[in-house]
């Protein structure tokens, strides 16, 4: 039996047109009718024909990829396939986490929407941002933000792959970094079409709403280990996987570490769940050597099902 690691896509991947391709048998047509029930709006309709800036809306994206992504998964585990761990980019963890049994879907999805609507409150929107750094380690990325001034805030929010770590802060914060990081050999710095300065000090404020929100929520054991974005190491405890949701919100997502991690599990490929080859390319830029898959759509499913079953 092959061993699979399962990641699920953050906010950022979702796109108009998304899952329209599984939209056909009964199963899969309930999840969507249970998500605009639980949702309170169509959120079926928006994913399908947007319009993209409703999609992208923090409150909207979150579910819609979180749906996304367990409808590929309930069609993966149709055919029998069963990942042996899972982790997810941001967002992503709580696809990984349903996946693994330990939240349910009717449960996460308005969780996640709660999610957006505060991250998207916490900080004014239009003053915080995000940008991607290229070319340079983390110890030389923290050694410059130290330069900037002390009003602003400006943190390193994703650990994605060797030479590309993702900044988040105040607006004048990043604008600040950008040249001091330019300054000192980063080959580019690259703003981010984001709403708000995600995974930093500045979404704190968010998190008493939040553990409101999570404490009305049923998490269990997860039945296998979900690499956690705080620590990069797997969990199932439910009470430490609670303790790590709320850290999330304003700590580094530590993929490359993750993965990494896995990787010492002899794992047998990484499947993308959901939607976007994101993830799969930042394997590839972690270990050149290991095998990805992209489940998207019925063509990409029919690939990697023909891969898995070969002998």
């Amino acid at each position: 039996m092959k061993k699979v690691a399962f990641m699920f896509p953050g906010q950022g991947s979702q796109a108009v047109g998304m899952g329209k391709d599984f939209y056909k048998s009964d199963e899969i047509k309930s999840l969507y009718s249970q998500a605009n029930d639980v949702l309170g709006k169509d959120i079926k309709e928006l994913m399908f024909e947007g319009p993209a800036e409703e999609l992208t809306e923090t409150e909207n994206a979150q579910p819609a990829l979180l749906l996304n992504s367990i409808v590929a998964y309930t069609l993966l585990e149709k055919e029998g396939i069963k990942p042996v761990m899972t982790v997810g980019h941001s967002l992503g963890e709580y696809s990984a986490l349903v996946a693994a049994k330990s939240l349910k879907l009717e449960e996460a999805l308005p969780l996640v929407a709660t999610r957006g609507n505060l991250m998207e409150k916490a900080f004014p929107k239009g003053q915080g941002t995000m940008a991607a750094v290229l070319g340079l380690s983390q110890a030389e990325i923290e050694n410059e933000l130290i330069k900037i001034d002390k009003d602003e805030v400006v943190d390193i929010a994703n650990l994605n792959c060797p030479g590309q770590i993702v900044i988040s802060g105040s607006k004048k914060g990043i604008d600040q970094a950008e040249e001091v990081l330019k300054e000192a050999g980063a080959r580019r710095v690259l703003p981010l079409n984001v709403s708000g300065p995600f995974h930093s000090r500045l979404m704190e404020k968010a998190n008493t709403e939040f553990e409101k929100s999570l404490n009305q929520v049923d998490l269990t054991n997860a039945e296998i280990p979900v690499y956690a974005n705080v620590t990069a190491n797997p969990v199932e405890d439910s009470k430490e996987i609670k303790d790590l949701l709320m850290k999330q919100l304003y700590s580094p997502v530590r993929f490359e570490e993750s993965i990494n991690n896995m990787l010492k599990s002899d794992i047998d490929a990484f499947v993308e769940v959901g939607t976007g080859k994101v993830l799969s390319g930042l394997v590839k830029k972690i270990d050149r050597k290991a095998k990805t898959f992209s489940v998207q759509d019925e063509k990409s499913l029919k690939e990697f099902l023909t891969w898995y079953h070969e002998d």
